[in-house]
């Protein structure tokens, strides 16, 4: 049950429907999880500074269980998305972080009960 929440100060008007849909089927290729089971927030028109500029930038975060909690998991993650999110919106590698966080079952509820349960 992945969760994956971009934020960026590029105005909401870059991040169509239809980017969302690609995004986020994209994020579920690379985690090897059902797209039934992603969950996905978009926070545009942040004010944001990355290293010391204000220019266009992008902070994704993924939080997952089971395929974020190695650091070669991570490697192979960064990749893919990277090449997704500088192709899709015309951001340079450097105007990009990623950030990943391993879920453990009990830490996410689901129909009334924890994951752990399910």
């Amino acid at each position: 049950m992945p969760f994956v929440e971009l934020q960026s100060n590029l105005p909401a008007s870059s991040f169509s429907a239809d980017f969302l849909k690609k995004l986020c089927t994209f994020a579920a290729d690379v985690l090897g999880k059902p797209l039934d089971r992603m969950h996905l927030i978009v926070k545009p028109g942040l004010p944001m500074m990355m290293a010391g500029t204000c220019t266009p930038c992008v902070v994704l975060s993924i939080s997952a269980i089971g395929v974020t909690d190695t650091a070669d998991k991570n490697k192979e993650h960064s990749a893919k998305l990277f090449e997704f999110l500088t192709r899709e919106l015309a951001l340079t590698e450097d105007r990009i972080t990623l950030q990943f966080h391993s879920l453990q079952p009990h830490q996410v509820g689901k129909a009334g009960t924890v994951m752990s349960y399910l």
